[in-house]
């Protein structure tokens, strides 16, 4: 049982306030309102004048179905190209198959995509493949249609997708269809040993906590991982089959179309990409000083990030970004200076190979993560760093 007020018969009068044992009512823009932490008592049920609070039986949540079994990966493509997200992703979904003793598959779609054996020497003891020149650009609309009746006739436990731009729109909507729930943004996944569901964990109020969330009723188990959370593991030896869907274009209807695709030319840093990643924070003090890291950054081939600090006050673009709400990176070597490490940023870097991290105070938490600490000013370290590089490479 729940407690709702039914604001167009609520006026406001807090007759209902005094009787609550909890303090859990009060009134907001003149009218009542139940807090968090409510226990449905019904004590204040018979105190409104208006008639206005009432108790609202739940509906009980029917057992998960067992016949859903395996784990699947919804892969991700472009130009034919499959995103390094998928392998990172079967990477993971290996690990949590082998713990559940079932199977790892793939859903890859589109046209003449290219290296789809990759996904079983990645892992994937199945892959689902829809080609047809119609999937190689297709609607949100299609996928969904498409991700939803394969559900249905495979019954998976645990789907995956990448938290892309196009995971973060799609999944949603799939999850929605299938009336399952979705973690987003996830940074770790892994099995209860106890009963075998799936844990999922995420930042949560900001970043300044961890929440791990569990799907017990519902199936299939669906979360969204961000790029570069995972690291690849190719498996030469893993053996697989590659089974053909037939896509029927005229069966599956889209309310929209992609007229087209442009390309942001202007964008030109890889932060997922790079392998060696210069990155300042707050300590830096002013816009002007980025260009000392863009030395440092050019002088080892490095890409050049930022925590958020920096481009809320507009030091630099948010392309730079990484963190909870920039890009999750997973260089083998980041360079953090003048970075003090704040869970948000820590939740998109952590990962790196080697973390070198350059501040002044000592106590500053990135030096809990990092492979090296330099304590002392940047702006004679970072100086010191260029001066000897420029020497080994003249």
């Amino acid at each position: 049982m729940t407690v709702r007020i039914n604001l167009d018969k609520c006026i406001g009068c807090g007759a209902c306030i005094s009787v609550c044992p909890f303090g859990l009512l009060e009134i907001e823009g003149e009218k009542a309102v139940v807090k968090d932490g409510c226990t449905s008592c019904g004590a204040c049920l018979d105190a409104c004048p208006e008639n206005a609070i009432s108790s609202v039986e739940l509906k009980q949540a029917s057992p998960a179905d067992n016949e859903y079994r395996g784990v699947w990966i919804f892969t991700e493509q472009r130009d034919s190209k499959l995103k390094n997200v998928s392998f990172e992703l079967l990477a993971k979904g290996r690990e949590l198959a082998d713990i559940l003793q079932t199977e790892l598959s793939a859903i890859c779609w589109g046209h003449n995509v290219e290296n789809v054996d990759r996904l079983i020497s990645s892992g994937a003891d199945k892959v689902y493949l829809l080609d047809d020149p119609a999937l190689a650009t297709p609607s949100e609309d299609v996928l969904c249609a498409l991700i939803v009746k394969l559900v249905r006739e495979y019954k998976p436990a645990v789907l995956l997708a990448g938290a892309t731009a196009l995971g973060r729109s799609l999944i949603p909507r799939v999850a929605a269809v299938l009336e399952t729930g979705l973690t987003a943004d996830c940074t770790g996944l892994e099995i209860d040993p106890e009963t075998g569901l799936l844990r999922q964990t995420r930042p949560a109020f900001g970043g300044n906590l961890m929440a791990t969330i569990l799907c017990p009723v519902k199936r299939p188990q669906m979360a969204t991982v961000r790029p570069r959370t995972f690291k690849q593991i190719v498996r030469p030896e893993h053996t697989g089959q590659i089974i053909r869907v037939d896509f029927q274009k005229e069966a599956v209807s889209s309310r929209t179309r992609l007229v087209n695709f442009i390309a942001d030319l202007n964008e030109r840093v890889k932060l997922d990409e790079a392998e060696i990643i210069v990155s300042g924070g707050r300590g830096l003090g002013k816009p002007e000083n980025f260009q000392l890291l863009a030395e440092l950054a050019e002088c080892l081939g490095a890409a050049l990030g930022s925590s958020r600090p920096p481009v809320d006050e507009g030091w630099i673009s948010y392309a730079h970004q990484i963190g909870q709400t920039g890009k999750t990176v997973c260089p083998k070597l980041y360079i953090a200076c003048g970075i003090s490490g704040s869970v948000q940023h820590m939740a998109g870097m952590q990962t790196s190979e080697t973390i070198v991290a350059i501040n002044s105070d000592p106590n500053a938490p990135i030096f809990e993560i990092a492979t090296y600490g330099i304590v002392g000013d940047l702006f004679k370290v970072v100086p010191l760093m260029i001066r000897e590089l420029k020497k080994e490479s003249s």
